[in-house]
């Protein structure tokens, strides 16, 4: 396969990994909107993360016929820690502080903001490149989201202080997904099992704490089944998305997720889309369509990287090995030489160098 045919395969699967990430968790909303009844919203938060926890690790292990070494090296535990912290604990409580007091309708307006956080936080703190046809790709995404949210306006009743709460987890989410970009080529399923595991046990002991009642057993795997599909699944493919994609690319796929959790409503609920569920569609199509046609093409100097993940032997793979290179793709560890060329790409882990232009 040429260069440019690798690049596109890899772009596309990137692609298609962070749009059924969004369909995966997008659909979980409407579901899981008839888990909250009767039961305190932190332990659901906590049953979710728990879910996607033991689901992730369940199906690793199966995978893999037994137990493996997590793949991790020395410097990726702070940054995992890091992204668990932020993402997996401190987001959601934040989150659920803030629906408590505040009105849907709100909520599903300021959580959009997440994006908006992602890609900037992507370009001005991470220097992620960008240009003009990721912008606007960026901007039809997030008025889709707009437009699908803003017939609801907003709640005469809202409150400052509770919607800052929802604006700060959005800005936490947003420096989880740059955070996770830095460890994206380890072992996504090792990534997800991990932080869903530590996020849910501190949420589901946090809500005991605060005196929640645990929901009949139906009730708890119900949500648990949800957590792994919509959180722990999601959350795989999302990190797969990163490591080819990057942050704010990744970002503006999966803010299709409130598209497509108002498509699965329709359907569950029977209803029929009105002219700004259209709007919509059309605003995110066409964000999607300027992101998948996008061509990132200069000269770029690769330095020296040592790491760890899945890959065949390219132009970026020419390494030797001490015994045979065995079947293809194949993970361990190998170091990138200086290299210096030009081709299409993505920001992804072998391209996050400077840019002298837009």
């Amino acid at each position: 396969m040429s260069d440019s045919g690798r690049w596109a395969h890899m772009r596309n699967a990137g692609v298609i990994a962070a749009l059924v990430s969004a369909v995966l968790f997008g659909v979980t909303t409407p579901i899981a909107k008839g888990l909250l009844s009767g039961t305190q919203p932190l332990l659901i938060a906590g049953l979710l993360y728990l879910g996607s926890g033991i689901g992730v690790t369940a199906l690793r292990l199966i995978q893999d016929r037994g137990w493996s070494a997590t793949g991790l090296r020395r410097g990726d535990w702070p940054w995992l820690a890091l992204t668990t912290l932020v993402g997996g604990i401190i987001a959601p409580a934040l989150l659920m502080l803030g629906l408590a007091r505040a009105d849907a309708a709100d909520a599903s307006l300021l959580l959009n903001l997440e994006v908006v956080f992602t890609a900037v936080l992507a370009w001005l703190v991470f220097k992620e490149p960008a240009n003009s046809r990721v912008v606007l790709g960026l901007v039809a995404i997030l008025a889709g989201g707009l437009i699908l949210v803003w017939p609801a306006r907003f709640a005469t009743d809202r409150s400052l202080p509770a919607l800052s709460l929802i604006v700060a987890a959005c800005l936490c989410w947003a420096l989880d997904n740059n955070l996770t970009r830095k460890v994206s080529a380890s072992d996504a399923r090792v990534l997800a099992a991990i932080k869903g595991l530590i996020a849910g046990v501190t949420n589901t002991v946090l809500a005991f704490f605060l005196g929640a009642a645990l929901p009949p057993l139906p009730h708890v795997l119900a949500t648990l089944l949800i957590g792994f599909l919509g959180y722990g699944l999601s959350l795989v493919l999302f990190i797969v998305a990163l490591r080819q994609l990057g942050a704010a690319r990744t970002g503006a796929y999966f803010a299709t997720a409130p598209f497509i959790g108002a498509a699965a409503a329709m359907l569950l609920y029977a209803q029929s889309g009105d002219g700004a569920f259209w709007l919509a569609a059309a605003c995110m199509g066409v964000g999607v369509w300027l992101h998948v046609t996008e061509d990132h093409v200069h000269e770029h100097l690769h330095r020296p990287l040592s790491h760890s993940h899945p890959h065949t032997h390219d132009e970026h793979h020419r390494h030797e090995h001490a015994g045979s290179d065995g079947d293809e793709p194949h993970t361990h560890e190998h170091v990138h030489g200086w290299l210096h060329h030009r081709h299409a790409h993505f920001p992804d882990i072998h391209h996050r160098h400077g840019h002298d232009h837009g």
